[in-house]
């Protein structure tokens, strides 16, 4: 079978008991070769599993929670893949990767640390062998943290749950408040098209000792370079009359 990101035919020249090739047209998913080396790569150093620096002053349980946590999503992406098996070398790689991590926080050994934190966990199909780190509580039910336990089978009934990215609660722009409002801010009038008159900036309202216009006020006073006004206002704004109009 070719090893694509991509949905592959499935084909085989063989017939079964049934007397026809069952396989032939049937949509096959695989997990990329280059998937596994792209997803092992954080955790080599010069082609060996190696210690992750960066995480060696956290606790035992962050580690292995950490890891975990890498590790099952990667493997829960896959399980519709006919040969989710592949990922048996990722699993090595960040396992020993894992215990390397351990092991220089505690000056240890890597098999020391494995007899420590090896632990068995339930599957649908049967015991399984993980690591976990716990952290007793009291009067509460230990955290635990656990990293693999997971059956590199295929599930065929697995669903992909891809969740829309919440979007990022922005606060309302003020100015879009003040366009809501409907209302000129200069005459004061409602007005159901306001429009916005812009300037550079405050500085470009001073006229070198001329008188400033109202609008150029209110703008200064609010201490803003937008000023919404109604469609009549902003002619003003813009034609001659506006030079010398004051409050």
């Amino acid at each position: 079978m070719a090893s694509t990101d991509r949905p592959t035919m499935r084909h085989t020249p063989g017939k079964r008991r049934i007397r026809r090739r069952t396989l032939n047209g049937v949509i096959a998913l695989h997990v990329p070769a280059t998937v596994v080396k792209a997803k092992s790569a954080p955790y080599l150093s010069r082609g060996k599993p190696a210690c992750r620096n960066p995480l060696i002053k956290e606790s035992d349980h962050t580690i292995v929670n950490r890891f975990g946590t890498e590790y099952r999503g990667i493997v829960q992406y896959y399980l519709l893949a006919h040969d989710v098996h592949r990922l048996h070398r990722l699993r090595w790689v960040m396992e020993t990767s894992m215990l390397k991590t351990l092991a220089c926080k505690h000056r240890s050994s890597v098999t020391r640390m494995a007899a420590r934190f090896k632990a068995k966990t339930s599957t649908p199909h049967g015991l399984r062998t993980c690591f976990e780190a716990r952290v007793e509580r009291k009067n509460r039910n230990p955290l635990v943290a656990r990293f693999g336990g997971i059956p590199l089978k295929r599930h065929k009934s697995a669903v992909l749950t891809d969740r829309a990215s919440p979007r990022p609660l922005y606060p309302e722009k003020e100015l879009v408040k003040r366009l809501r409002a409907g209302r000129c801010e200069w005459c004061q009038q409602p007005d159901t098209d306001p429009q916005v008159h812009h300037v550079r900036q405050l500085a470009d309202l001073d006229r070198h000792g001329e008188p400033w216009p109202a609008w150029a006020k209110i703008m200064k006073d609010k201490r803003r370079k937008a000023l919404v006004v109604c469609g009549t206002c902003h002619d003003l704004i813009h034609g001659r009359a506006a030079v010398t109009l004051t409050s």
